[in-house]
């Protein structure tokens, strides 16, 4: 059935319209207003409510907040827990490990806090809403709108439209059918996080990548465990390495003591994984039973669960973050220092800067000069060189870590960063690796279960928001090739392979999905494209 013809959209106008509720979104409406309070400003959010969709482990770095609300201290977020100890761990395998004398530097945390970005972010929106910030949650933006540039000819970003909400899986509208209309603004600011659905399409559009290498990212799946009372060390941060990844596969675990006996643990696996058959998700579930951390977690509860897709590139991958009407921030520009494990003071930082350039500017021209004279890209350069020696697997990777520790990154070299697809092989040129894993006992049974601890959200009857170019591929040359690798790498068992010989088919469970965009980002074939569902849908992260 087709739609029927669609009516004049209603439109909103402002001075800037920033796509994203995170840290970095918010920072930059908060500083612009407290700048320029008379500025029209207004933030959309695809999460049916601020945080809803925001996870990270995390640990912050708080001098960017200090200098954005100075009294935040006195008031501070839901979950806001200093660190009072860092431990380092090597796993061995799996059963034994070897407790490091002293964290890299890196990861000393003395002074940080430990605190649920979600929490935070719904925190920080109604204090932007105090200066009078608009704020609209489960306005899902769609696509960007452009206008013709003037006299140069350059098309221009002039806002976005925000999703039709009530369309029908086949495309015809419902009785709950309701128009998303055009935010219209002379400067867009992306702040969608990793992989932003817009920040995706403008990056090509305007090749802002072309001078830079490909940008990499990592999975990481996190859990938050209400535990028996008096196992908890508030402020307790503790990080592994090794088992159960092989030392070709890059990645590590963190485990965060909080308060009220929970504790936040977390797995990443670098994207750059050669292993056809790897699993994160499993990996995962693997590290909960090593003895250095499964007597913690026995006898607790899950409270709740995600995953999401975090940027790994740094300074090589950054791509040009102006073009003409719009800017990146934060995550969908690539700020996360990796050796650090952390982004939020990144995100908080550009989003200040950004909103400083803005009220001096006026436009987003200058924007991306103004990024790279600032600390926030000299502390990207500083350890643009760790990350990607770990392409060489664990040994030489640490080897090269503790060099640019010490040389403070002024190597007279920088090394490359691959696209992440290009680097998994195939079934046939791989050789598996020994999987020294152990049979599991703790929850979750399974990546359904997973879902539910996501309490994640699709109407059933909508379009599906993952498009598959050519499913026959699926079927046929990956089948061969990957052996499906869709079915292990996405998190929460969206993919799943149904039907035997020609009766065989993909099968898209989109109502699990999470939103990482993991699949958008490791199939092999790039025949994924991750869009965004209605506003609203998706997952409803509690204190991740």
């Amino acid at each position: 059935m087709s739609a029927p013809e669609a009516a004049p959209r209603d439109v909103m106008e402002y001075d800037v319209v920033t796509v994203g509720a995170g840290p970095a979104g918010l920072a930059f409406a908060i500083r612009l207003k407290q700048l320029k309070p008379d500025i029209r400003v207004c933030v959309i959010e695809k999460a049916s409510t601020i945080g809803a969709q925001i996870l990270s482990g995390a640990v912050i770095e708080p001098q960017p907040l200090n200098e954005l609300l100075p009294e935040w201290g006195k008031n501070p977020p839901p979950i806001c827990v200093p660190v009072t100890q860092d431990e380092f761990w090597w796993l061995r395998d799996h059963a034994r490990a070897t407790k490091s004398p002293v964290a890299p530097p890196q990861m000393h945390n003395h002074g940080n806090f430990i605190v649920s970005l979600g929490a935070l972010c719904a925190w920080l929106a109604p204090q932007a809403e105090a200066l009078g910030v608009e704020i609209y949650p489960g306005f899902a933006a769609a696509e960007p709108l452009y206008g013709d540039g003037g006299a140069d000819s350059i098309q221009r970003v002039r806002g976005v439209r925000i999703g039709d909400m009530g369309i029908a899986k086949d495309g015809s509208h419902k009785p709950s059918y309701t128009q998303g209309i055009d935010i219209l603004a002379p400067i867009t600011v992306l702040a969608e996080g990793c992989r932003g659905h817009l920040s995706k399409q403008l990056i090509a559009k305007f090749a802002l990548d072309k001078d830079c290498d490909p940008q990499t990212y990592g999975i990481g799946i996190k859990e938050l465990w209400q535990l028996q009372a008096g196992r908890v060390e508030p402020g307790k941060v503790m990080h592994t390495l090794g088992w159960p990844l092989d030392n070709a596969t890059y990645g590590g675990s963190f485990l965060y003591h909080l308060d009220q006996d929970r504790v936040a643990i977390g797995f990443v696996t670098g994207l750059d994984y050669a292993d056809p058959l790897l699993s994160p998700f499993e990996a995962f579930q693997q590290l909960k039973h090593h003895p250095v951390i499964e007597p913690l977690l026995e006898g607790g509860t899950i409270l709740s669960a995600g995953a999401r897709a975090l940027v790994e590139g740094g300074y090589q991958s950054l791509p040009r973050v102006e073009m003409p009407g719009a800017i990146l921030i934060g995550d969908c520009a690539g700020l996360l220092n990796v050796p650090k494990i952390k982004g939020t003071h990144q995100a908080i930082r550009s989003g200040m800067l950004a909103a400083e350039h803005v009220v001096a500017a006026n436009k987003p021209e200058g924007w991306d000069a103004r990024l790279r004279a600032s600390v926030v890209f000299r502390e990207l350069k500083k350890v643009r060189n760790i990350r990607p020696g770990f392409n060489k697997g664990l040994w030489l990777g640490l080897a090269n870590a503790g060099w640019e520790t010490l040389t403070a990154g002024h190597s007279p070299w920088t090394l490359k960063n691959h696209a992440d697809w290009s680097s998994l092989k195939k079934v046939s040129e791989y050789e598996e690796p020994k999987r020294d894993y152990v049979e599991r006992t703790l929850a979750p049974r399974d990546r359904l279960a997973e879902v539910y601890f996501a309490a994640t959200e699709h109407d059933e009857d909508q379009p599906v928001h993952l498009h598959v170019a050519d499913t026959n591929i699926c079927v046929t040359k990956c089948a061969v090739e990957y052996n499906n690798p869709c079915t292990r790498f996405c998190p929460a068992g969206v993919y799943e392979m149904v039907g035997e010989g020609s009766d065989k088919r993909l099968q898209i469970n989109a109502a699990n999905c999470v939103h990482c965009k993991t699949c958008d980002i490791k199939d092999p074939y790039q025949i994924i494209n991750w869009v965004t569902p209605e506003g609203g849908s998706g997952p409803n992260y509690q204190n991740l």
